[in-house]
């Protein structure tokens, strides 16, 4: 039961880092050079299948601009609902 709440929570998190670098228009390719890592290894991490360290997922969230504890705590709605109005709040 747990084991399977955690890799729930897992894909979760890596749907909410391809959703948000799709949303960045940010390529697998340059996330993957950003973290120097090839690009089938960052495939990988945006499926669920590698599991990550806390310093990789605090370099992701860096480099897609987000706070990590939002990568880690909402759905790819809200996260995504998160980014759009710092943008807004930052344009004004």
């Amino acid at each position: 039961m747990v084991k399977e709440a955690i890799g729930n929570k897992i894909k979760a998190v890596a749907v909410n880092i391809r959703k948000i670098r799709e949303h960045r228009n940010y390529t697998q390719e340059y996330l993957a050079m950003k973290l120097d890592i090839s690009q089938n290894a960052y495939s990988k991490i945006e499926l669920g299948y590698t599991k990550i360290t806390l310093e990789r997922l605090y370099q992701i969230a860096q480099i897609l601009e987000v706070d990590l504890v939002e990568l880690i705590k909402n759905d790819s709605t809200e996260v995504l609902h998160l980014i759009s109005d710092q943008r807004v709040s930052n344009a004004r």
